[in-house]
């Protein structure tokens, strides 16, 4: 009878160390899929670990985000990114360093640049600079780098470069250049250089369109291929954008979401460890933590916190028929509804808000509201005049009833929380 129990104990315990491995093995999946979305790619002498943990599980990985979305996994002895792009550009996916279209440009002919580098290369920031200049006369674009604007647009550009590990800052600061061009800096060129920009699986002569450029795989024209484009458009666009609501989707994208619901949700649970909710208005994603790899609503910035609040205060208006909910479960306000709903907010809480709000009158809190909501697609304006400026009607999406947030005080400390 003792080695029975003896026996059984050593089953459950080896059963339990099992159980507790797989949920390790799918933890560390996660953080690495979150990772590879959210980051532009995973160094090796940044972060060893991680890097590690994608190369256990390249395979899955690799599979998965291949099925499912057409993204490219690639991985080599020093990194490991993961190619992808949305299937159409959103203002917020730019870089919010950059202040002109120039920036861009000077960012792709620094790259350019850097092709005929190797690892630990060393250059100065006056070589990009002329070539870049050459190369750019070359297609009948010339730069007068005598104008400080556009000597700061070429210092952005550097910059975030160096910031995403592109180019490795040895001595000098690209600032002092931009005041006095008898300055320089010393650089080093990085592993990373040739992977920023992203793979095509066609020459880039053959895209007719802006629109083809999306593409990241070349499906066969049969029913099997259009299945798949399909599929992955669908997952692009729930796992790159913040929302989609029923609406936004093609008709053949909408079937596919509406039928295959529950896989979908199953999937992104699996690979990501996102929630699923259906609403009238569609399928949406959230994830249970509080932070993450990805950028989250509500964010750090206080304007989150006035979407809460107003939030709040739309679900008190909607108690009072003050508003209508669409069969959608959408809200539809006009401008001066949505300055009032603030108005009684700031009427109330103005008090805990940063002194930039307080300082705002009505309708500049009100551009600032719905410009955050609209990014994060909790909502969009509807209508415009004839100039494309006057906003009729704000939509607030149905998953702001998700919401409710207040004040509330701390009676052992005394403040806000």
């Amino acid at each position: 009878m003792a080695r029975g129990g003896t026996t059984s104990y050593a089953i459950r315990r080896m059963r339990s160390n099992k159980k507790a491995d797989a949920e390790q093995w799918n933890e560390r999946r996660r953080a690495c899929a979150h990772a590879l979305l959210n980051r532009p790619w995973i160094t090796k002498e940044d972060d060893a670990e991680l890097f590690y943990w994608i190369k256990d599980q390249y395979t899955e990985l690799r599979d998965w985000f291949a099925e499912y979305t057409g993204f490219v996994l690639l991985l080599t002895r020093t990194m490991a990114k993961l190619d992808k792009a949305p299937l159409a550009a959103e203002p917020w996916m730019g870089f919010p360093e950059f202040r002109d279209v120039r920036d861009y440009a000077l960012f792709t002919y620094a790259l350019w640049y850097l092709e005929s580098k190797t690892e630990l290369d060393q250059f100065v920031l006056t070589d990009i600079v002329e070539q870049v200049s050459e190369q750019l006369k070359a297609t009948g674009v010339e730069m007068d780098w005598e104008n400080y604007q556009q000597r700061l647009s070429m210092v952005r550009a550097l910059k975030k470069l160096r910031q995403l590990g592109v180019l490795v800052h040895v001595d000098g600061d690209e600032t002092d250049w931009a005041h006095h061009t008898d300055k320089n800096v010393l650089y080093e060129c990085s592993p990373s250089a040739r992977y920023v920009l992203r793979y095509y699986p066609k020459e880039l002569k053959q895209y007719g369109k802006l629109e083809d450029f999306n593409e990241q795989v070349v499906y066969p024209e049969t029913v099997e291929g259009e299945l798949r484009k399909r599929r992955h458009r669908v997952y692009r666009r729930l796992l790159i954008e913040p929302a989609v609501a029923d609406r936004e989707w093609h008709s053949d994208d909408l079937y596919y979401v509406v039928t295959q619901r529950r896989a979908i949700m199953d999937n992104l649970q699996f690979m990501l460890g996102l929630e699923g909710s259906r609403y009238r208005e569609g399928l949406f994603f959230f994830y249970p933590e509080l932070t993450g790899e990805c950028s989250l609503f509500p964010t750090a910035a206080a304007i989150s916190d006035l979407v809460l609040l107003f939030a709040g205060e739309l679900r008190r208006a909607i108690g009072r028929n003050d508003c209508y909910v669409t069969d959608q479960g959408t809200v539809e306000l006009t401008r001066t509804d949505v300055e009032a709903l603030l108005y009684k907010l700031q009427q109330r809480h103005s008090d805990y808000w940063s002194k930039e709000h307080r300082s705002m009158g009505l309708g500049e809190l009100a551009d600032l509201l719905t410009q955050h909501m609209t990014e994060w697609k909790l909502g969009s304006w509807l209508g415009q005049d004839g100039d494309g400026e006057a906003r009729q009607r704000f939509v607030v999406s149905a998953v702001v009833s998700r919401w409710n947030a207040d004040y509330s005080l701390d009676e052992e400390e005394g403040a806000t929380s």
